[in-house]
């Protein structure tokens, strides 16, 4: 479990939430995953669209998406499956969108509501504006983003990406744009305090990606 120290200085940040826009077309992975896979992308009636953040939860975030993160190797869709863009649940490889499928799944597994778990669209500032999927998690002390390039837990206001689109809150299956003044988030120079390194025991159960073996 973390230090009592740097979770709770993480958690006692401003909760501050990006600015959303209007309704949007989904990506074709999605809608690609949806066809082959009813049953996940089911909405759920009632469901919660917050967590309250504590910190073992904190910890579980940090656990699982250091986890994915080490455990699959990103493989383009074109080398995996000779295809531009196809969605799936990973092996030992996958894509960042891959990637942010099983976070996704671990963290519903492990109770988390999958209203607060949201796939997002960004893109990389630069010259060549590659666009890269990651894993917004909605809180009670903000939206944090998990992403398969660092181990670290983010809120969505420290990356140095622009945002596009992601999920609803209310249904998976609806995708909404960024409001304008959210697209360029600044980076806030208090934001240096995140959560360090694993303990010697996890709390939490892990199993491996599936059908990987430990």
């Amino acid at each position: 479990m973390l230090d009592g120290g740097p979770a709770h200085a993480f958690l006692a940040r401003p909760a501050l939430f990006a600015a959303i826009g209007n309704a949007t077309k989904a990506p074709n992975g999605w809608l690609q995953l949806c066809e082959a896979n009813a049953e996940e992308c089911k909405p759920t009636a009632g469901q919660a669209r917050e967590m309250t953040l504590t910190p073992d939860l904190l910890q579980q975030l940090y656990e699982i998406n250091k986890y994915v993160n080490d455990r699959v190797v990103w493989t383009s869709d074109a080398e995996l499956y000779g295809a531009t863009e196809r969605w799936a649940y990973p092996l030992d490889r996958g894509d960042c969108e891959d990637m942010v499928l099983l976070k996704r799944k671990m963290l519903a597994k492990a109770g988390w509501p999958v209203g607060a778990l949201l796939i997002t669209i960004v893109e990389e500032r630069g010259r060549d504006k590659t666009r890269h999927a990651v894993l917004t998690v909605r809180s009670d002390r903000g939206e944090m983003i998990l992403d398969n390039q660092t181990p670290e837990i983010l809120f969505w206001y420290e990356t140095s990406y622009r945002y596009l689109s992601r999920q609803s809150a209310a249904d998976p299956n609806v995708w909404v744009s960024y409001g304008a003044e959210q697209a360029g988030p600044t980076i806030v120079a208090a934001a240096s305090q995140r959560p360090v390194a694993l303990p010697p025991a996890s709390p939490f159960d892990l199993p491996p990606p599936l059908g990987i073996k430990p």
